[in-house]
């Protein structure tokens, strides 16, 4: 993969490759890195980049439990440092004129919102356990995960679906979606979570449901997360995305963002915001303000945190969970609350503790 990617930027021939990502964080004129790893790598590696201080673009979701987000948050504050979090949805002008228009009433008080993710992932079969390719530091890909035979599937891509690196696809594609459902409903956390999931269309090595609903109790609305891997077709009209549901119509962002009133008046709301969101990121690099950041880590983390709360509660069978942020606890549910963190293997733990 390094020599792939090396290959297809432009003068690669001068790139430095590294197999350990400590190696690169040794060089002084370094002042930010990118990091798209397995799930399981985003927060230590984020960790340890701030620690010597540089900037971090991490990938979705930051984190692979609660507590790491947790701690990206602290460790960001603490080193005044730019950490972008890679939901790019909140660069997107149009969708960043919708939330706008959504927050002055276009569609009346906002008492639900979806955040949809249907699409036909297929399967990945069952695959026997071998010897990892030739050239590869397998005990360093696993890192903090525990140790385990190395099969096919659990390597590029397909890690998404076993929980010791991954996190699904609410976290790999749901949380896009989730996160602009929070955005439009103003951020924070809820009072309670209902999740339920089920693999209903696989029969193979996956891990992960194929099929999750999760309800995001606020006072005032519902954050409802629909997902289906099985679907190769679009439903309700509509592709993945949102719907958030007002008094007086509706707000739909599938690809375009339209209004849709109860008369029937359907407008395209249409955004005016051109910087991608690396180049916002590299902007509020340079001008050394995290304050400028469109997906700053303080609210990637609670996307994030939403996304492996409902998991928690799909793995323990549905449960009703309550999540208090400020002392970084699910009250009333002690088997629920240890999976807020996960064991560290011996030499892989984190470098910072808050």
């Amino acid at each position: 993969r390094r020599e792939k990617a090396a290959k297809e930027v432009s003068g690669g021939e001068r790139v430095r490759k590294y197999e350990d990502y400590r190696r690169l964080l040794e060089r002084e004129e370094i002042d930010s890195i990118s990091i798209a790893t397995c799930d399981h790598w985003h927060t230590p590696i984020a960790l340890a980049a701030l620690m010597s201080g540089r900037h971090v673009y991490v990938e979705k979701p930051c984190s692979h439990n609660v507590h790491e987000s947790n701690l990206l948050v602290k460790a960001a504050k603490e080193y005044g440092k730019c950490v972008q979090h890679g939901t790019q949805s909140r660069s997107d002008g149009a969708i960043r004129e919708g939330v706008r228009q959504l927050r002055a009433g276009a569609i009346g008080k906002v008492r639900a919102a979806k955040a949809i993710n249907h699409q036909m992932r297929g399967p990945i079969g069952v695959a026997a356990a071998e010897e990892p390719p030739s050239g590869v530091n397998y005990d360093l890909w696993l890192g903090p995960a525990p140790k385990r035979e190395f099969t096919r599937n659990r390597w590029h891509y397909n890690w998404h679906w076993f929980w010791d690196y991954g996190t699904g696809d609410m976290g790999n594609d749901g949380i896009h979606h989730v996160d602009v459902a929070l955005w439009g409903l103003g951020g924070g956390y809820p009072k309670n979570i209902l999740a339920s999931g089920a693999q209903l269309f696989y029969r193979d090595d996956h891990e992960t449901p194929d099929t999750q609903n999760v309800i995001f109790e606020y006072d005032e609305a519902h954050l409802i997360y629909e997902m289906r891997l099985w679907t190769p077709y679009e439903l309700e009209g509509k592709t993945n995305g949102n719907v958030f549901y007002g008094d007086d119509g509706r707000l739909e962002i599938d690809g375009d963002v339209r209004v849709v009133l109860a008369d029937g008046e359907t407008r395209t709301i249409e955004g005016g915001y051109r910087d991608s969101h690396m180049g916002n990121f590299i902007t509020a690099v340079k001008g050394e303000h995290p304050s400028h950041l469109t997906a700053p880590i303080e609210v990637g983390a609670i996307s994030a945190n939403l996304c492996h709360l409902g998991n928690i509660g799909t793995r323990l069978g549905g449960r009703k969970l309550a999540y208090d942020a400020e002392r970084e606890m699910i009250l009333g549910d002690p088997e629920a609350h240890q999976m807020l963190n996960r064991e560290y293997r011996t030499g892989y733990e984190l470098p910072y503790h808050g």
